[in-house]
């Protein structure tokens, strides 16, 4: 059903007031239909992604990977704002965590951005992809048996598995001990709640993680960027480390969560691969849907309109992945033309192992449960609200009841159902409490399990 905006009803007087609201449930259940109404405005058009915060989209492929390669023009410091440098932002706006500058690869120019950029992807190139595949198959194993002896035969992959799982992966990643690992754990899943505090809980956690591998250095992700030659600061450090996590975790659980609820539903056809499944969900529901602010350094115009200078444009990579002259000429296109993992100087330095992750999770749990099917056709699952993310609220499913053991287990040992707690509802925890108190959380659990405890 297309979704028909009445801008008539809209004061004259205020422009801002007939911008199309990318957020809110309006918009959640019917995003197609939204950027069908703002393509029809051209390659790009003014919208309001939270409330008070006018944004310009591009929601046309060619438009967008446009910007996307041109770092000259359209630069990415959230310093030049300037609806924030004179006070027209909210300052609770849920677009601030989003948009707000920091200091890291991905708010950074020139460079700076080059310096920090390569300290990332050479650690991440030192990443065995053989050992991910095991760590993602293992922590798979791990979920999957808190809930596959549930009498009911009954699970919500989302919480229960979608989400958590890249957690565990990236948290054994890092080179987070069980203490750290739950609090960053925590803070993580609290910042897409909207857990107050969260954010604090989060950066205390890798401040703390950081001044742990000045003592006693390791083979992982935290160790090689605190050594890489670029000689970053612990603060560059810790912010790389947010946005590789932030970044690595929630699309992620959003693409895993998709990518299984397309492969179980009926209508997928049986002869195709869970890559397959992935692919598509990449294209059709991207899991970073609206994001990737850049600042023109002049006024630019661009089909027919004028982007004025430091006024935030942002992509939509949702919709230039549906751009109906895309999709005309698919067919001709490489399986991974796609713009999910953004393009240009900026792209994702890390769309490869998350592809590798998305498959391993998906193929982990049809290994496991068989027999496991969604039980509400993929149409009728609901999407989360919200400008940024393309995820489902909920992804419900039923198989039949088996235990799971950690590999190396003895036979005789079986796997007891866990109480779930929603990742996403997880308590917070302040870095203040004593490591004494905090054992237990979901990082803990995890590793006493693979190793039989």
């Amino acid at each position: 059903m297309q979704h028909h905006f009445d801008t008539a009803e809209t004061s004259a007087g205020c422009p801002a007031h007939q911008n199309v609201k990318l957020y809110g449930p309006e918009f959640g259940a019917e995003p197609e239909s939204h950027y069908a109404y703002l393509r029809a405005q051209g390659p790009s058009a003014p919208v309001d992604i939270a409330p008070g915060v006018e944004v310009e989209l591009v929601t046309s492929y060619d438009t967008g990977l446009h910007i996307l390669q041109n770092p000259v023009t359209f630069v990415r410091d959230a310093r030049r704002w300037n609806a924030l440098n004179e006070g027209r932002v909210p300052e609770d706006s849920p677009a601030l965590p989003m948009m707000g500058y920091r200091p890291n690869a991905l708010f950074s120019d020139g460079a700076a951005h080059a310096r920090l950029r390569q300290a990332v992807t050479d650690s991440l190139a030192t990443v065995d992809e053989l050992q991910l595949v095991r760590q993602t198959q293992q922590s798979a194993d791990y979920l999957i048996s808190r809930f596959s002896s549930d009498a009911r035969g009954q699970a919500e992959l989302m919480a229960d598995y979608a989400q958590p799982l890249p957690l565990l992966v990236f948290s054994d990643l890092f080179g987070c001990p069980p203490e750290i690992g739950d609090r960053v754990i925590t803070g993580i899943s609290g910042i897409f709640a909207g857990t107050p505090g969260a954010d604090v809980t989060l950066g205390g956690a890798l401040a703390e993680l950081i001044a742990l591998k000045h003592e006693s250095p390791g083979e992982d992700l935290t160790t090689r960027l605190m050594q890489h030659s670029a000689k970053l600061s612990d603060e560059e450090v810790l912010h790389q480390l947010v946005t590789l996590l932030s970044g690595g975790t929630a699309p992620l659980a959003a693409a895993i969560g998709t990518s299984t609820a397309l492969y179980l539903d009926e209508q997928w056809p049986a002869a195709l691969p869970v890559e397959d499944a992935v692919l598509q969900t990449l294209w059709n529901y991207a899991p970073i849907a609206n994001y990737a602010a850049h600042y023109p350094t002049q006024d630019v115009e661009l089909g027919g309109r004028i982007l004025r200078a430091n006024n935030p444009v942002l992509i939509s990579f949702a919709a230039a992945n549906t751009d109906p002259r895309l999709t005309e000429h698919r067919e001709q296109l490489s399986s991974k033309a796609h713009l999910a993992f953004g393009a240009g100087p900026h792209a994702c330095p890390a769309k490869d192992p998350a592809f590798m992750i998305a498959v391993s999770a998906v193929e982990s749990l049809l290994n496991r449960l068989p027999d496991i099917e969604m039980r509400v056709a993929f149409k009728d699952l609901a999407w989360v609200p919200a400008p940024w993310s393309r995820s489902l609220v909920a992804a419900p499913a039923r198989f039949t009841p088996r235990a799971v053991k950690p590999a190396g287990a003895p036979a005789d040992t079986a796997t007891a159902p866990v109480a779930h707690v929603p990742s996403t509802t997880v308590p917070r925890i302040p870095h203040t409490v004593p490591r004494s108190q905090s054992k237990g959380g979901l990082f803990s659990r995890f590793l006493a399990w693979t190793r039989g405890e």
